[in-house]
């Protein structure tokens, strides 16, 4: 069991564990989001020790490679550093952001520009082996435009203001059986609001072929184009690779985007797991 490399991807909403090691058979352990913005060291050492199982504390491992929302700074990743190191006995354990997940399992050791379409979002100029440009993610408050909490926002709206036709309104109040109030106490008053708005970006993938759903979907995922793809200039000759639910289950806006814009689409996955542990296994 010896050098086994624990690779972890962490978003808002889940966190993704896999162990790799040399002509071994990987294993995937989920766990709820880990968000330094939101939770201390110890809520992060006391969500891993309830909820990963007790035998893969146990494992050998040699190397830890965190990737997670909010690791940007270095002050945040230090939060996450410090509750693997209590939790953990690998001597490196390695902290980075969650876009450095997406260039490298898209990009590999490529150049490419990378994206985030999940609960948020965010894109980045990779090289092929650093990340040389951002454009900076605002959070879903100010920006994450296209990301789920994004889309759920505009889902939402829709339906306080009535805007919905009578058949979506229906269909609304039977799939979330919420209020105002509640939606509201929600988003103001409880923690992880992306997560919970988020979740109504479901609703758009239950319903296309709607016009409503069709707009909000377009228009969400354009101003994200338009937002941060069209900073890249030039650079967009090169594949725009994107990772993440909401880019997974709207493939065909997005190769309608890229077709209007102009740009080469690459790959596109749910999740980026695959080419992180890819990538790992041989690096």
């Amino acid at each position: 069991m010896e050098g086994l490399k624990l690779i972890i991807d962490s978003g808002a909403t889940k966190t993704e564990w896999r162990l790799i090691g040399q002509n071994k058979r990987s294993k995937t352990y989920l766990t709820p989001g880990i968000t330094p913005y939101q939770m201390d060291t110890a809520a992060i050492v006391s969500l891993m020790k309830s909820t990963l199982p007790p035998s893969m504390l146990l494992k050998p491992i040699s190397q830890v490679f965190y990737y997670g929302t909010g690791c940007k700074t270095k002050a945040k990743a230090a939060i996450v550093r410090s509750a693997l190191k209590n939790v953990f006995t690998a001597a490196q354990i390695h902290v980075t952001h969650d876009l450095m997940a997406a260039a490298i399992a898209t990009c590999g050791n490529k150049p490419g520009i990378a994206c985030i379409l999940g609960t948020g979002s965010n894109s980045c100029q990779f090289n092929g082996k650093k990340i040389v440009k951002n454009s900076p993610g605002l959070g879903y408050v100010l920006g994450d435009e296209g990301s789920g909490a994004y889309l759920g926002i505009r889902v939402i709206r829709h339906y306080l203001y009535g805007i919905f036709d009578k058949p979506l309104m229906v269909a609304f109040e039977k799939a979330f059986k919420t209020s105002k109030d509640e939606i509201l106490q929600k988003v103001y008053k409880e923690p992880m609001p992306s997560r919970y708005l988020a979740g109504y970006s479901k609703f758009l993938s239950d319903h296309r072929g709607h016009f409503m759903i069709e707009n909000i979907i377009e228009d969400g995922i354009r101003d994200f184009f338009d937002q941060h793809l069209c900073s890249y200039g030039q650079n967009s000759n090169v594949p725009i690779h994107f990772v993440g639910s909401i880019a997974y289950f709207f493939q065909d806006k997005i190769d309608e985007l890229c077709l209007e814009y102009g740009f080469k689409r690459g790959l596109i996955m749910r999740q980026p797991m695959i080419g992180l542990s890819k990538y790992h296994q041989h690096h």
